[in-house]
């Protein structure tokens, strides 16, 4: 069974890391680029950080460059998303999903409804 299961989010104060996992069964990271995004109240589902699943190139929009880092643990068909110096409007709930081109990144561009993770919550505040 196709599954994306999210996990580490939690509250931490401005400055502070979380590191994010993405457990992925019933494919293997070999056969689908993976992509992490955000959606906070009120606000539209955008891309933060994709990675390729042949050469682990990654894309990050803009606000988290430099403070975001994507890597894949292939033994572990596992997904990161390490995020340092958090800021509150990092603040939202964070899915992992399957995308067909990582540069695009984007919401659309995921391969279908099943491929989506169920989110875990990121709150930034102090």
């Amino acid at each position: 069974q196709l599954q994306l299961v999210e996990s580490g989010g939690g509250l931490v104060r401005p400055g502070g890391s979380l590191r994010l996992s993405c457990a992925v069964s019933g494919f293997s990271l070999d056969s689908y680029h993976i992509g992490w995004f955000r959606q906070a109240p009120g606000k539209e589902r955008e891309g933060v950080s994709c990675i390729s699943r042949t050469d682990d190139s990654a894309t990050y929009t803009n606000p988290v460059k430099g403070r975001f880092t994507i890597s894949r643990g292939n033994a572990k068909n596992t997904v990161y998303l390490q995020m340092n110096s958090l800021k509150p409007e990092d603040t939202a709930v964070y899915y992992c999903a399957a995308v067909f081109d990582p540069a695009m990144c984007h919401p659309w561009d995921v391969v279908g409804d099943d491929y989506w993770g169920q989110g875990t919550q990121v709150t930034v505040s102090s």
